[in-house]
């Protein structure tokens, strides 16, 4: 024999859809395949508002480095760099077209990246990083509004389950 509130906490449980009668479980099917389509369109635009928000280029978030290549592109300007492991400075194209960008933009010399001179004497470019930290920032942010959704998908179903269970309530 169970005590009296052990038995209504066990009838509050929400039923399985095999549990409930036909119309009640169509409805309940029906009322899940609404609120995943809204719950994915809800994230979907929270997501798309967080990163205009934000102003993150999604473009820029991973650098690629931009190279001087005398045999594709024409230099535009020349300045002086200051080579690591040198005391003097060495001369280098700053600004160039490459000839193979139809957009005809120009590039520059990108100003992280610094000029190396290696064991053989020959100069070799450091790009540093190549990874803007935003990106990590950002996949934490897509994870928690997948997470939240999935949360808040379920709430609502459970929610729904619950008040087709309860009754004399017309839903």
């Amino acid at each position: 024999m169970l005590p009296a509130n052990a038995e209504s906490a066990i009838s509050r449980e929400p039923a399985t859809q095999e549990q409930l009668d036909g119309g009640k479980a169509h409805r309940l099917r029906r009322y899940t395949y609404g609120v995943t389509a809204a719950m994915i369109v809800l994230c979907n635009a929270v997501f798309l508002l967080g990163v205009w928000g934000s102003g993150v280029n999604l473009d820029r978030l991973i650098r690629m480095p931009d190279l001087f290549d005398p045999t594709k592109d024409i230099c535009l300007r020349l300045s002086w760099h200051k080579v690591a492991g040198l005391d003097q400075q060495v001369r280098l194209c700053s600004e160039w077209i490459n000839l193979s960008d139809p957009s005809g933009d120009t590039h520059t010399f990108q100003r992280d990246t610094t000029v190396v001179q290696g064991a053989d004497g020959k100069l070799y470019f450091d790009h540093g990083s190549r990874v803007d930290y935003r990106l990590f920032l950002l996949g934490a942010f897509v994870v928690a509004v997948i997470a939240f959704g999935l949360m808040l998908k379920r709430y609502l179903i459970a929610r729904y389950r619950m008040r087709l269970e309860t009754p004399g309530t017309k839903v």
